[in-house]
């Protein structure tokens, strides 16, 4: 989730945090940020879950069509 971020990293972001926001402002950035994290994955999944069912249905499409083509050719072939 954090790339090529290790915990001496970390540990240098937090007390950055510390010196700006304080220990009693601190948590609630801290909530904020993780709210913001979970509605960001929310929606990014709900997009994905999308996109992958408008693909499915683009390719049912394309094998209804095919089956509709090669049942018509057989009709014609007759």
């Amino acid at each position: 989730m954090f790339g090529n971020i290790g915990f001496p990293e970390l540990l240098i972001i937090f007390f950055i945090a510390l010196l700006i926001f304080g220990p009693k402002k601190l948590p609630e950035v801290g909530r904020s940020i993780g709210k913001a994290l979970r509605e960001f994955r929310k929606t990014s999944d709900e997009i994905k879950e999308k996109l992958e069912e408008e693909i499915q249905a683009d390719e049912f499409k394309e094998i209804k069509e095919e089956i509709e083509k090669d049942i018509k050719e057989n009709e014609e072939g007759k």
